[in-house]
């Protein structure tokens, strides 16, 4: 197995989120106002296929919604994490389970411990970046 890399170099970025189909979004909060929830409508209105992973959830942004990542039965390109820091290490050990390319801790969110986890299992990792700037920067 190939080791994979902690990311953050621009061209990197932009392959990533070219080559990106699903991403299931940890944390998705249902309410509008929440940055979780305009980055997911955001992400949706460029064409990505949103998986939202929130507990107590039926729906978020017109999508079925997980309670959590193993619940998922269907393969994901990217996990995108908008949780506190202290949460990140069991979704790591989730996220090994379904093979992303790709884990993404959004900005303000970096967990050492878990990228050297996740790189060990053969997945990319960006850490404290959002996702929409990135796109949004990279992607004209």
């Amino acid at each position: 197995m190939t080791p994979g890399r902690i990311i953050s170099d621009d061209v990197t970025i932009k392959a990533i989120l070219e080559n990106t189909k699903t991403i299931a979004i940890l944390g998705l909060s249902p309410k509008p106002e929440r940055d979780s929830n305009m980055v997911a409508r955001y992400l949706q209105g460029k064409g990505y296929k949103i998986i939202p992973v929130r507990p107590g959830q039926d729906e978020i942004i017109g999508e079925k919604s997980y309670a959590a990542l193993d619940d998922i039965k269907m393969p994901v390109d990217m996990i995108n994490v908008f949780r506190n820091p202290n949460y990140v290490m069991p979704h790591a050990y989730e996220a090994i389970q379904h093979k992303p390319r790709v884990f993404w801790m959004q900005l303000g969110i970096k967990h050492q411990e878990a990228a050297e986890l996740l790189t060990t299992a053969g997945i990319d990792v960006v850490m404290d970046k959002c996702i929409k700037v990135e796109h949004a920067r990279l992607i004209k």
